[in-house]
């Protein structure tokens, strides 16, 4: 064609001929033409293209969208059908050769907004996902800590190690302070001494179920052990001005959800950290009671108490807890820690006290887990295990539901990549249901076999099992029985104040720590159950 004038009369086949699509949209921009002939539009689409190439590489000022907030338990009985999958708001982690992730930095709620914020994380490019056809046992990483104590403390020692004579005398201070500012005719002159006898009143409260507090000194049910302590009046008054910091500093700190009991948090959360920590750690969430009013309270329709305040916690196998955050909403991420999304995020703060290089096992659920957690993990020397989404996996091709439900229950298919110097494995297993688990240390093998009652037949039948799932079923439930002891006498005290509900929860897991305590020491001295 000589002219533009030939190039724009000619027949619409004619020029498509020996042309791609992308040849003709750079010939159209080149002479600033306007491709609205819509018998061209048409043509143009039919052609075949490679969208990568058309495309090009992903650019730098490219995110895919940040891993889902919505909070949902992990068992590995739930369903990860092919349905569910393609619903789910994370997309495909598949950054190209060579080129650093981008990922939205968004909130760790459904309730806050997305950020436009995009933070940069290094990383060695997309894993390549290869199907195991020689199964061998993987080596296991040897646990280079230590954690054993030869000494066993009495019951008010393990608790004093908490609620230590620091923090109790910076209680006495506020709360003195707080009755002041609320009636300087009416000082509350409180003392270290008589504020243990309330506390050890309100953990012996626990153990009855009665509905109200005034009750333990009414003469038809009167709890002597309560009542002879103190009176009732001189207990409401101290309940009233129970208070942990100065409400004058609130301004100074800044918009701080948990200004009032921020000096307890701190303090606890430094001598939980204190403590030695076992091999197998696990990071999950539960929930604190609460139904009264606070824009911190938490809905969750998959646990058994819907209501209340959220808390993620660190916790060991044996239900030992070592770190924790309150949910407050959108968090502050340490700038020296990586970017790898709001999920992430949470498990690499928790994960702070964790000796590095030592050959820690840390287990998280499919709410946490993501390639990029377990890749930056790994370069700290703590291994992981966690069941995951099968679309937050990139590049990876597992065989569907219907297909390991042919084979029958127990089926399982193994993947395995490389990235870096890390070795990923994906294991997907048929029981009821699929379930996909994700580690960097173990794998399918070796298999072993679990019994599960076959309802056709009326029997109970040996089931294949891969070991990455009999590590994870083992390891996973420490913070579900730090919940679950909890629980057993949890300290239900009303009270209009918001944070009392959270003051009172801090008691009861300080004493159920401390009794477990007790339990790893005994222990770790030879002593039997028994005695």
């Amino acid at each position: 064609m000589e002219s533009v004038e030939d190039f724009v009369r000619a027949p619409t086949e004619e020029l498509l001929e020996g042309f791609s699509r992308e040849q003709l949209i750079g010939v159209a921009e080149h002479f600033r033409l306007d491709v609205g002939d819509k018998r061209m539009k048409e043509n143009i689409r039919g052609i075949e293209m490679d969208s990568k190439t058309f495309y090009g590489k992903k650019g730098n000022n490219q995110a895919v969208r940040a891993i889902p907030s919505d909070s949902e338990d992990s068992e590995l009985d739930g369903s990860e059908s092919e349905d569910s999958e393609g619903q789910d708001s994370q997309e495909e982690w598949i950054p190209e050769s060579g080129e650093g992730m981008f990922i939205e930095n968004d909130t760790e709620s459904v309730n806050e907004e997305e950020d436009e914020d995009v933070a940069e994380v290094a990383n060695p490019g997309p894993p390549r996902w290869k199907t195991v056809h020689n199964p061998s046992c993987n080596p296991y990483p040897e646990w280079q800590g230590v954690s054993r104590s030869d000494e066993i403390l009495s019951p008010l020692q393990y608790f004093q190690q908490f609620f230590s004579e620091d923090i109790l005398e910076s209680i006495v201070q506020q709360s003195n302070l707080y009755a002041m500012q609320n009636n300087p005719n009416k000082p509350l002159n409180l003392t270290t001494k008589e504020l243990e006898p309330f506390l050890g009143t309100v953990v012996y409260m626990s153990l009855f179920g009665l509905p109200r507090t005034r009750m333990f000194w009414n003469k038809a049910c009167r709890v002597s052990q309560v009542a002879d302590t103190m009176t009732l009046n001189r207990w409401e008054a101290i309940k009233k001005y129970l208070h942990f910091s100065n409400n004058e500093d609130r301004q100074e700190e800044g918009n701080d959800p948990l200004h009032k009991i921020r000096p307890l948090v701190t303090h606890l959360i430094s001598k939980l950290k204190s403590i030695p920590m076992r091999e197998k750690l696990a990071v999950d969430e539960h929930m604190v009671p609460f139904k009264g009013r606070s824009r911190l309270k938490q809905y969750l329709p998959s646990k058994p108490k819907k209501w209340g305040y959220k808390i993620l916690v660190l916790a060991g196998s044996d239900g030992v807890p070592h770190n924790f955050k309150i949910y407050t909403g959108r968090a502050v991420h340490p700038p020296e820690l990586a970017d790898i999304g709001a999920s992430g995020n949470v498990v690499l703060r928790l994960a702070q006290p964790i000796p590095k290089q030592e050959n820690y096992k840390l287990f998280f659920d499919n709410w946490f887990t993501s390639v990029p957690l377990v890749l930056t993990l790994a370069q700290q020397g703590i291994h992981t295990i966690g069941t995951v989404r099968c679309n937050r996996l990139p590049g990876i091709n597992l065989k569907c539901d219907a297909e390991l439900k042919k084979k029958g229950r127990g089926s399982f298919e193994e993947k395995m990549a490389i990235v870096g110097e890390t070795t990923l494995h994906v294991v997907k297993w048929y029981d009821n249901r699929t379930v996909s688990l994700l580690s960097d240390y173990a794998g399918a093998y070796p298999v072993n076999e679990v019994e599960r009652w076959d309802r056709k037949q009326k029997l109970i039948m040996n089931v294949p099992r891969p070991a990455v799932v009999k590590e994870y079923n083992k390891n996973m439930g420490g913070v579900d029985l730090l919940d679950s002891l909890i629980a057993l006498y949890r300290i239900k005290i009303r009270s209009k104040k918001w944070y009392h509900r959270l003051v009172f929860h801090f008691m009861d897991m300080i004493i159920v720590t401390a009794w477990l305590l007790y339990r790893r020491d005994c222990e770790g001295t030879g002593m039997t159950r028994k005695e």
